[in-house]
């Protein structure tokens, strides 16, 4: 369900008409009775675009019926002009980075991305491997198996099976998990690289501070709908646009909460006990700067003043129920 005030999506690179590399009408997907994505249209041009949502909002599904690993319930997808489900051919030009960890555990690093290689028929899919291994620095003559690396390490594996073959599409289900912050900085760059040379790159994430380091073009998922896309900082400005509750713990609550009401951005108070109430506000960044001035004037101690809502889950739960 699309937001009616989400911003006008960014103007994407000019194309010629049917060139975008990901097309997604009307697309839906559910299991028996659990809607895991519902109704969804969007369209992806060359460049990095962040798919944005929680856990379990349907980001993961949505990445597999466009790898053509699953067949839709209903609609469409078109990667690079065909069905990914059943044209093999361009299925051979998408890299798929799962957040499962299916991989072979007893292999080295290298087998299994050779292996990679191979499957889409490079004639020298070792050197292949030994290239992009070292790039998302990895040793490509590591004899542990994989099984023994540490969660980051599994992850760089992941990628490096889904770039050896060089795609033009790259779908990467919450590549940053388990990363150092420093293996963290080098993968962002990366994928940045990547959308720079004209890779069609889609990455999908819950952390909002890794979507703003990652791309400016969002698509926003929740609870299986589309929630709000577009430009990240019009999608951030969006879910900044909201009503905040915040808890306010003082001296006297009842006479805080008589002058709170009195100033700009304050929609309503609640008071639960003799020294703590709940404010709504239209305006955050205005409530934080003057209720310090506000409880000195009133001669009331503040105690405590701690968001309810400002964590990313509200965040997407107001942007459907708009």
């Amino acid at each position: 369900m699309s937001s009616p005030s989400a911003p006008t999506p960014a103007p994407p690179p000019p194309a010629a008409p049917g060139s975008e590399p990901i097309v997604v009408t009307n697309l839906s997907k559910w299991f028996g009775d659990v809607v895991a994505v519902s109704d969804i249209s969007f369209t992806v041009w060359p460049g990095v675009t962040a798919l944005l949502g929680p856990n379990g909002a349907g980001k993961s599904t949505a990445l597999r019926m466009i790898a053509g690993l699953t067949p839709p319930s209903q609609g469409t997808v078109s990667v690079l002009g065909a069905n990914p489900r059943r044209d093999t051919a361009v299925r051979g030009r998408i890299g798929l980075v799962s957040q499962e960890e299916h991989l072979f555990q007893e292999q080295r690093a290298l087998d299994f991305v050779t292996l990679a290689g191979q499957l889409n028929h490079l004639s020298d899919a070792e050197g292949a491997a030994r290239k992009v291994l070292a790039t998302v620095e990895l040793d490509p003559d590591d004899k542990r198996p994989i099984a023994s690396y540490s969660k980051g390490m599994r992850q760089r594996v992941k990628l490096a099976q889904a770039l050896v073959h060089e795609p033009d599409v790259l779908l990467a289900d919450e590549p940053l998990t388990g990363l150092d912050p420093r293996q963290r900085l080098h993968m962002i760059k990366l994928i940045q690289d990547l959308g720079a040379n004209g890779v069609c790159v889609v990455v999908s994430s819950h952390v909002l501070d890794e979507v703003e380091r990652l791309g400016s073009r969002v698509l926003v998922i929740a609870q299986g709908r589309m929630a709000a896309q577009g430009d990240f900082h019009g999608i951030r400005a969006l879910m900044d646009d909201r009503p905040h509750r915040i808890r306010v713990r003082a001296s006297d609550a009842r006479e805080l909460g008589a002058q709170l009401l009195a100033h700009a951005g304050v929609r309503g108070v609640s008071v639960s006990a003799t020294d703590e109430l709940e404010v709504n506000t239209d305006d955050v960044e205005l409530f934080r700067t003057r209720i310090a001035s506000v409880a000195k004037a009133a001669n009331v101690r503040l105690l405590e003043v701690q968001p309810l809502d400002d964590d990313l889950e509200s965040v997407f739960r107001y942007l459907v129920g708009r």
